[in-house]
């Protein structure tokens, strides 16, 4: 950033017309000396000699880049360019870019390999309510809501640990400020677990060393977001779904938390616990039920291994083992009202010798709206999809 400054007596009479002329977010070429200037925000400024405008700004303005007054989300939206240029919002997905880093860095680390998965699929993970449909050719293809299914098949293909970082996307008819429809999810998963405490050891590691590096980033780049990261202490708390719903008085309920319930939770958890970071644990299969590949423990059917893992109240990832037993999976599917042969593809990784395993999906949308203390999860995307919004 480097100020141009005009001076009466030394800059010509025709720049002064020439500048004032110019509309403001214009893209321009200017020619000078480059003085020292203490006062100047970089120490410096140009004196011009030649101005040039590449681009001139059309006017007026739509947005605001500069200006101290504030415009409502949706007008930043409308204008997403215009709402990129300013410093503040830029810090946000410099953040983002560090965040991935730092998890890509750390899955690596642990032998996870990176993968892709098809996007274009014949069925859901969690069967077709909130998955949308695309012309394919002569037939029908939906929008993959989550990579659930491809991850398991390749832990029967030998791949172990994978992980992926991609676009999903989930239509569901939600206008809350932390749903959105195309949202980006980090995947991972691995092969030959014991059971759930291995995949929560797992991941507690890899988020505390993914904002470690982070930070290390932000801060060599001068980014103020680097304060707003919480110090990472492991091993995180785990409290059961049962003693969760005992702390909030709702002892017997057949439903997952809601958001204010998980809110409350927080307030209540977090400094009790002493740790942003909380895993919920052993949720009731009558919760994940329509979740038909989560593993029912064996010495309690009514539960499964699945754990939530929430900061400050916010739910940022979910997962658990996986039923790797092909007869019991096939009853799981037909409990959530699916039929086996609709699922005839993913099913064959099940029929040639499937590890024991399991995984968790991560909100990197969340994790970027709450560590820069966003008041929407549409402010951590580029150009946000919602149920009204497809455009910029």
């Amino acid at each position: 950033m480097t100020q141009v400054t005009l001076k009466k007596g030394t800059t010509p009479a025709e720049l002064f017309d020439q500048f004032a002329a110019t509309p403001r977010e214009s893209l321009v070429e200017v020619e000078g000396t480059v003085r020292s200037a203490p006062r100047a925000n970089a120490g410096r400024e140009l004196s011009p000699t030649v101005l040039t405008v590449v681009s001139p700004a059309e006017v007026p303005l739509p947005l605001g880049v500069v200006d101290k007054v504030g415009a409502d989300l949706n007008t930043r939206l409308d204008h997403r360019v215009l709402d990129l240029r300013k410093p503040e919002v830029r810090r946000v997905f410099e953040l983002r870019a560090a965040l991935l880093e730092g998890f890509r860095q750390a899955y690596t680390a642990r032998g996870f390999l990176e993968v892709e998965t098809p996007k274009l699929i014949r069925e859901g993970a969690e069967g077709g309510a909130t998955l949308f449909s695309v012309a394919y050719y002569d037939g029908q293809a939906y929008l993959a809501q989550s990579p659930q299914l491809y991850k398991q098949m390749l832990m029967s293909a030998g791949f172990e640990r994978v992980f992926e970082i991609a676009p999903a996307f989930r239509a569901e008819p939600s206008d809350t400020v932390r749903h959105i429809t195309e949202f980006s999810s980090m995947d991972a998963e691995m092969a030959y677990i014991d059971g759930a405490e291995d995949l929560r050891r797992m991941l507690e590691e890899v988020v505390r060393d993914a904002l470690a590096t982070a930070g290390r980033r932000l801060r060599a780049e001068g980014n103020p977001l680097v304060e707003g990261l919480p110090e990472v202490v492991t091993p995180f708390p785990r409290v059961s779904f049962r003693e969760c719903q005992e702390r909030l008085g709702q002892s017997g309920r057949e439903e997952d938390l809601s958001t204010e319930e998980e809110k409350k939770l927080g307030e209540i958890l977090v400094p009790e616990r002493r740790n942003p970071f909380y895993f919920i644990t052993d949720f009731p299969d009558r919760v994940k039920r329509s979740t038909f590949y989560a593993q029912r423990l064996a010495s309690d059917p009514t539960l499964t291994g699945y754990f939530d893992l929430e900061y400050r109240g916010l739910e940022l990832a979910s997962g658990g083992p996986r039923e790797h037993r092909l007869g019991a999976l096939e009853q799981n599917l037909r409990s959530a009202g699916l039929d086996p042969a609709r699922f005839a593809g993913y099913l064959e990784a099940f029929r040639f010798g499937m590890p024991t395993h399991g995984g968790w999906g991560f909100g990197i949308d969340r994790l970027v709206t709450v560590l820069a203390e966003l008041g929407n999860i549409r402010e951590a995307r580029l150009f946000p999809r919602d149920r009204y919004r497809l455009e910029p």
